[in-house]
């Protein structure tokens, strides 16, 4: 029997549970989720950056290759290239109900059918959003074929207080290492905390009506959030808190159960590869995913050495490219601006001007860190005799993996929508 899915989305969240050892954070039904499901230590975006890593999760594709170089909404207006196929599309051609309630951010909402959804509800703050998918829910009981409900949070993506969420500090506001340790820096986590916390009793409120429906054993419900934390060092940059996400599932029917912590290096763009093996479909060769579900079943299972992420754009020009083994941090940086260009909303953060001068620090064009002895990825040791054997090996997988996932980088700067539409401008006047 094919299970219902529920594919559970947020913004900007991070490793930023407490289940994923956030102490202070407010994250019962999540922390239920990973204790009675599995939880994913090492998963990773492809970009820390939300259209473009939601790309990849939901088609298994690089960004750099599906089309979503950045931003999909005005005035960025990025979307997938014809032809690149959703997880929606897959399921819903083999007999899924597919729905969509909150945000998808690869499309304006005029534009979400396209993407493979039946069904689409528009965006709402987390506890509006929770019960308008617990409704629909309740009308799904009983049916006879399977169904693909997506359900995109926006929280905690800056504002924090949308949907007006109050700051949670009840068991106190703890730093994330990079941070400056300071009041401003509390006051800042005690908001995000706030808008964990909503989001969190509305993913309890939809886990429990699963339940009530009597649908939760025969459901795989994955949970994920596309990147980092919004804060400096971490959105936009290729350092882990930039690129690593929690990933949650559960699945009673499936075996995905016992309050497994899984190890191995995990990929957004393996998620939907998983899902079609799970499921007993073919996958596609064009997929830059491996499946792991013969590791979630206990089989041999050929763990991955290394992920790889990348940037192309945000709101600006922004090209970089990355990878990530068990022990070591390559970055290649294709633009030597400031060391971190972040975001505006970020910018508006009272942690900012105390991180200017980390900031505003040239970029170098290669970054090397090693993991182990330097998990905060301050000390670049690219360009240094001894680890130059390590740094060339490094940069020439790198430089294959972008070849071999046809990365247009490899032929120069990327013309962007705004470009393309000012030249056509151009031309027409001609």
């Amino acid at each position: 029997m094919r299970p219902n899915i529920v594919f559970i989305t947020c913004h900007d969240l991070g490793q930023h549970l407490a289940c994923y050892g956030q102490g202070t954070v407010p994250s019962p039904a999540l922390d239920s989720l990973a204790a009675r499901g599995l939880l994913f230590e090492r998963s990773f975006c492809t970009a820390p950056q939300c259209s473009p890593s939601r790309a990849a999760l939901h088609t298994g594709r690089h960004a750099h290759a599906n089309g979503m170089h950045g931003l999909a909404h005005d005035p960025f207006r990025w979307r997938l290239h014809a032809g690149e196929r959703h997880l929606a599309h897959y399921l819903r051609e083999t007999g899924y109900r597919t729905a969509l309630f909150g945000i998808q951010h690869l499309t304006d909402a005029a534009g979400a059918p396209a993407l493979g959804y039946d069904e689409t509800y528009d965006r709402a703050p987390a506890a509006a959003l929770g019960q308008a998918a617990t409704d629909w829910l309740a009308t799904q009981a009983g049916q006879t074929e399977p169904f693909y409900l997506e359900v995109g949070f926006f929280e905690p993506h800056r504002r924090w207080d949308f949907g007006d969420v109050e700051p949670d500090d009840q068991l106190g506001a703890a730093l994330p290492p990079y941070l400056p340790q300071t009041p401003e820096a509390r006051a800042e986590v005690a908001q995000l905390q706030g808008a964990i916390a909503a989001l969190d009793s509305a993913v309890g409120r939809i886990v429990a009506a699963l339940e009530t429906q009597g649908l939760l054993q025969d459901t795989w419900l994955i949970f994920v959030t596309d990147h980092g934390l919004a804060m400096p060092r971490a959105k936009c940059t290729l350092y882990d808190p930039g690129i690593e996400t929690a990933l949650l599932m559960h699945w009673p029917g499936g075996g995905l159960t016992g309050g497994r912590r899984i190890p191995q290096l995990i990929s957004h763009v393996d998620v939907v590869p998983t899902v079609l093996e799970a499921l007993g479909l073919d996958r596609p060769q064009r997929l830059h995913g491996r499946s792991f579900w013969k590791l979630l079943q206990g089989a041999y299972y050929q763990a991955r050495d290394v992920v790889f992420a990348g940037k192309t754009f945000h709101t600006a020009w922004e090209p970089m490219r990355g990878l990530r083994t068990e022990d070591h941090k390559l970055v290649l940086n294709l633009c030597q601006d400031i060391a971190i260009n972040v975001p505006g909303d970020i910018q508006l953060s009272p942690v900012y001007p105390q991180m200017i001068e980390e900031i505003n620090a040239r970029r170098p064009a290669v970054e090397l860190y090693d993991l182990q002895a330097d998990p905060l990825e301050q000390e670049n040791l690219a360009g240094q005799a001894q680890h130059r054997a390590l740094e060339r090996a490094l940069l020439d997988r790198l430089y294959r993996w972008m070849e071999g996932t046809g990365d247009p980088l490899l032929q120069g700067p990327i013309a962007s929508p705004a470009w393309k539409e000012a030249i056509a401008e151009l031309r027409s006047a001609s």
